[in-house]
């Protein structure tokens, strides 16, 4: 799958929901394990054996992240893969980072964002 570099715009509504998803430790590192697996993402199954979580309670935090729009899922034969939304995590660390330190070279521009994302 193709992962290409788009940049969205979130308002505050947006940024308040992605982080009170993010605001868990489980769903948190769910959410860093699908970074880390990047494009190619990865079975709730394997997500479950990397955490040490039961796969019904990881269902109910991979819902919440999908409803926050950072997470998507696609099937795959019988399987579902989960994939980080990397347009929604850069838009969120931009809206965050947005006029940092006055503008200073230190704020996150789109020059930055990783080669696959």
């Amino acid at each position: 799958m193709e992962i290409t570099s788009t940049v969205l715009a979130v308002d505050e509504a947006t940024t308040v929901k992605s982080l009170a998803a993010l605001a868990q430790p489980q769903r948190l590192r769910a959410f860093r394990a699908l970074v880390v697996a990047g494009p190619d993402g990865l079975t709730p199954g394997a997500i479950a054996e990397q955490l040490g979580v039961a796969p019904s309670a990881l269902s109910f935090h991979l819902k919440e992240l999908t409803h926050a729009g950072l997470v998507s899922s696609e099937p795959r034969g019988r399987n579902l893969i989960y994939r980080a939304s990397f347009e929604q995590m850069n838009a969120l660390l931009a809206y965050l980072t947005e006029h940092c330190c006055q503008g200073a070279s230190c704020a996150v521009t789109e020059s930055t964002p990783c080669s696959t994302c």
